[in-house]
């Protein structure tokens, strides 16, 4: 029972009970964590006594819930309450306690879920790889000398390595994407303003998106069906009403337009990266090839816009708290501090055109595929790599295909692509805002046909 969908169902049907459901995801924990650094607060009380909670309903004859027993964790920028929000920071330490759980986090409480645990991320989120300067560096499960990937390294490692079957991250900038790829598990950013980001520690408000990391598309779907729903909390939370997806995975894709995304999606990235989306085409019978307009300049824009709303949320701190940020972070908040206010009105004007520009390639085809990241996982670090013969650095480039597209707030799925004695790969399907099930529902065949699945062993822990 690897998956959040068959742990539910065995605890409903009473098989196995939600605690002791609990006891063994705190135990691999326990057990394993040392090797990977993912978790930075474990809440094995308060999550024995909801487990507990959930027995005793299910014992009294009331309805199970959709997620019963089935342990999740969050990247540490999600409120729990009783915690306090570290967001990867030193300086957050100080701040007390969350007095009541992020919007998400309540939510999947309420499905019936069991929260075990904070996780790793870099920074305030502002970062590709999850070396964090205070907690430590996230280890890839799949090669404990690699990188997570980052900045929700710590949610897509403990998915991948078996310690719990949800995890919940946040996208900037593909900050869910790209450590979903490196690791091999299933990452998905909805639509900007899609789930509520109440309670959650934000980076850029203007681009900050919630997901969930899952080993299948069947978890990634019922957990997106759960957090759906508007939200007073967030202003920027979606009025429109719920899409539930779950339903409709198994519908027949053969009238979704599917292209493969070609020019900027076809550069800067090491073969196996572009022969993965090649596989993910091959088995969609997928040949039509379309461009996306001015993708470099989108990831250029994204970078101003990030830099400069990063450095103006965390202005006071980087004033008064200079000494206590990672240097990696504290350097891009004060190199963000200095950009023009006419920059980031450009980039923001720039936004608007490519977002049109965009709206108008989505009304030929339905599903876009490309790389999401332009190499495997390099190694905990690893300062540059050697892309098109050229020497780049790392972890500005890991976002190279995924910044362009969380520019303008599309919603993205990272399937994972497992390879023998190689290390895994992503690809992205990507749709028109609000498009998610169509997403999901080619994901779904291509994890029937075999073609995308998380990983069964993890070499590095046995």
């Amino acid at each position: 029972m690897n998956d959040a969908v068959s742990i539910a169902a065995a605890v409903r049907e009473g098989k196995v009970s939600a605690v002791e459901v609990t006891q063994a995801a705190i135990a691999r924990i326990a057990a394993r964590d040392n090797q990977l650094n993912c978790f930075t607060a474990v809440t094995a009380e308060t999550a024995l006594t909801d487990a507990a909670r959930i027995d005793t309903e299910i014992a009294q004859g009331n309805h199970p819930r959709m997620l019963a027993g089935v342990p999740f964790a969050v990247k540490n920028l999600f409120d729990i309450a009783g915690l306090t929000t570290l967001a990867g920071s030193k300086i957050n330490a100080g701040k007390p306690a969350a007095s009541q759980d992020a919007t998400a986090v309540a939510k999947l409480k309420q499905a019936g879920a069991v929260l075990v645990g904070a996780l790793n991320m870099d920074e305030y989120a502002y970062g590709f790889v999850t070396e964090n300067s205070h907690y430590g560096a996230t280890h890839n499960p799949q090669d404990l000398q690699r990188v997570a990937g980052g900045s929700s390294g710590g949610s897509a490692a403990a998915v991948a390595a078996g310690l719990v079957p949800l995890t919940l991250g946040s996208d900037t900038n593909g900050s869910i994407r790209v450590p979903a790829a490196l690791c091999g598990v299933f990452g998905f950013k909805p639509t900007y303003g899609r789930l509520s980001r109440a309670g959650v520690a934000l980076l850029s408000s203007s681009f900050d998106h919630i997901g969930p990391f899952a080993r299948s598309v069947q978890d990634i779907a019922t957990v997106f069906d759960v957090l759906q729903g508007e939200d007073d909390r967030d202003p920027i939370c979606t009025k429109r009403p719920p899409e539930l997806v779950l339903s409709q995975l198994k519908q027949d894709i053969s009238d979704i337009r599917i292209a493969i995304a070609a020019d900027y999606f076809t550069k800067g990235a090491e073969a196996e990266a572009l022969a993965a989306v090649q596989k993910v085409a091959d088995a969609l019978n997928v040949t039509e090839y379309i461009t996306i307009p001015e993708a470099h300049r989108a990831r250029a824009a994204a970078f101003v816009i990030t830099a400069s709303e990063g450095a103006n949320l965390h202005f006071d701190k980087l004033r008064s708290h200079p000494q206590d940020f990672d240097p990696a972070t504290r350097d891009r908040f004060l190199a963000g501090a200095l950009i023009p206010n006419s920059w980031y009105l450009q980039a923001q004007r720039f936004r608007k055109w490519y977002r049109d520009r965009v709206r108008e390639v989505f009304q030929n085809v339905d599903v876009i595929v490309a790389p999401t990241t332009p190499i495997s996982a390099p190694l905990i670090g690893q300062q540059t790599m050697i892309l098109d013969g050229e020497e780049i650095l790392v972890r500005p480039h890991l976002g190279l295909f995924t910044q362009p597209l969380s520019f303008i707030g599309l919603p993205v799925l990272s399937v994972p692509i497992q390879r023998p004695n190689a290390l895994p790969l992503g690809v992205q399907l990507i749709a028109a805002p609000y498009n998610e099930a169509l997403i999901l529902r080619v994901a779904a065949a291509l994890e029937a046909k075999g073609v995308v699945s998380a990983p069964v062993i993890f070499n590095a822990l046995n």
